[in-house]
């Protein structure tokens, strides 16, 4: 990905961005009662890991992990560790293939799936090209996941963008790496039938940013949706 931050050196802030969307979603959820979540498109485990947080705040969460990258596996073994109250677990499984993830032994023995679910999809949308259908994927994911139970999502998008090719795709196409970006339309139809929770559908930089330092990144400098809804 050395190409991408050489064109596009605010990648490191939006990857910052993305982060803490991701500790402000499951803060959220974690205030809302929700002790269960499945992430999948994990990566790396870093500092401010989905588990980490969750548990940190509510020793009893039960985090499954998912990715299909074998660097990340080998890391996830060695790093993804519990409180002795809950569980975590990793399954090497791919987003296009949701049969396998949710019939996975793993995903069975770690969550209860007649409980609510967070399912987290943060950082890997963009990889899914919409001939892969991943609003399919993803209603597939959330059909299995009982009533009370949330989506959580971050998009890319070139809505703030001068019209014209973008430095992030055109770098992961000349690496081979597939990038969708969408607009704010085709992100919000992944929450057909969900109740989103406040603030709704926003910038991530504007997300619940009530607290954080101003100004606030420009719009083009951030460039990626994040929002929560809730299954009824």
């Amino acid at each position: 990905m050395r190409a991408v931050t050489e064109e596009m050196p605010g990648v490191a802030e939006a990857a910052r961005l993305t982060r803490r969307f991701q500790d402000d979603a499951v803060r959220t959820l974690v205030d809302r009662g929700v002790r269960q979540f499945l992430d999948i498109g994990t990566g790396l485990p870093v500092a401010g890991a989905v588990h980490e947080t969750a548990q940190r705040l509510a020793p009893e969460s039960r985090v499954v992990y998912v990715d299909n990258d074998p660097i990340v596996l080998a890391h996830a073994r060695a790093l993804l560790v519990s409180t002795e109250e809950g569980a975590t677990a990793y399954i090497d499984a791919d987003l296009r293939d949701p049969d396998k993830i949710l019939g996975d032994p793993r995903l069975q023995q770690t969550l209860d799936l007649s409980q609510p679910v967070a399912l987290m999809l943060i950082g890997i949308l963009h990889f899914i090209p919409d001939h892969e259908e991943p609003h399919r994927l993803v209603g597939r994911l959330l059909a299995a996941l009982p009533a009370g139970s949330y989506l959580v999502l971050q998009q890319p998008t070139t809505d703030f963008y001068e019209p014209g090719p973008t430095g992030t795709a055109a770098a992961c196409s000349r690496a081979g790496i597939p990038f969708q970006y969408r607009t704010r339309d085709e992100f919000a139809r992944f929450f057909t039938g969900l109740e989103l929770v406040p603030p709704g559908i926003e910038l991530m930089s504007e997300w619940r940013a009530e607290g954080e330092p101003q100004p606030r990144p420009a719009a083009s400098d951030v460039g990626a949706y994040g929002a929560i809804g809730r299954k009824a």
